[in-house]
């Protein structure tokens, strides 16, 4: 398997210019009426299980649909992937367009099921 050097790279500058936020307080911001949360997975991704009450937006057309999902700038928008990569840089070109509460959840998915957080089908 490619190591992915230039991407892991990318992913490491894009993190400085981001919030992270862990599983578990992303699990306790969601119980707010202002945060969603954005899985920017593939679709197969999302369909073979995801986070209960989340978003699908995939990380190639967030910029385009996120607008109609989440039409407010202030809202609290968590994204997350599989495993931090994709979110870091979803996060980053949300904040680019205005969205000023943009976090990245730390681990991605893989982390989220690692805690034991609830999942769905």
């Amino acid at each position: 398997m490619a190591e992915h050097k230039r991407y892991q790279k990318l992913v490491a500058d894009t993190q400085k210019n981001i919030s992270e936020i862990s599983p578990t307080d992303a699990a306790a911001k969601m119980k707010s009426d202002n945060v969603v949360l954005v899985d920017v997975r593939e679709k197969e991704e999302w369909e073979e299980e995801h986070i209960p009450d989340a978003i699908h937006l995939s990380r190639g057309t967030i910029e385009l649909d996120i607008e109609e999902k989440v039409p407010d700038p202030e809202t609290m928008i968590i994204c997350h992937c599989g495993g931090g990569g994709r979110s870091a840089l979803a996060a980053e070109s949300l904040q680019k367009m205005g969205y000023k509460n943009v976090r990245s959840m730390a681990g991605g998915y893989k982390t989220w099921k690692a805690l034991g957080l609830p999942t769905a089908k």
